[in-house]
């Protein structure tokens, strides 16, 4: 049995360049540092096992290598204070760090592959708040 190809071409070490960039970004931000490390922790090593941890996420999402497990949409759902109007600066600094980073191509297909996980992680993250009487948000 032959594995599947990646999805687009990025190596190992781009993706860590990159979770290493973009993390550091979001602990300078303003208002998504604060909330990243109310789950993360203060310390470096809790930010560098988060670090490692995503990016195995990206490396079985992008290169299809396994090694990750979880459900990265139940802990954004379960998480009160990650807010739906985090989504597009989270995104917008993902995008800054892959056009930084990256190739053109290889930032564009990840940032849209980026903009399609955070787009479905922020509807989660706004159907776990609606109230139970709501009527659903179908757009």
């Amino acid at each position: 049995m032959t594995a599947f190809p990646p999805r687009f071409f990025v190596t190992g070490e781009e993706v860590d360049r990159m979770m290493v960039a973009f993390y550091a970004a979001i602990r300078r931000h303003p208002v998504l540092g604060p909330v990243f490390t109310a789950h993360i922790g203060e310390t470096d090593a809790a930010w560098d096992a988060h670090i490692e941890k995503i990016g195995r996420f990206w490396k079985n999402a992008i290169l299809r290598e396994g090694g990750y497990s979880g459900s990265p949409m139940m802990v954004h759902r379960a998480a009160t204070d990650v807010l739906p109007e985090h989504f597009p600066l989270w995104l917008g600094l993902f995008d800054e760090t892959a056009d930084r980073l990256l190739r053109p191509e290889a930032a564009a297909a990840w940032s849209a592959l980026a903009h399609r996980l955070g787009g479905a992680f922020r509807m989660g993250v706004e159907e776990a708040r609606r109230p139970a009487d709501a009527a659903p948000r179908l757009v």
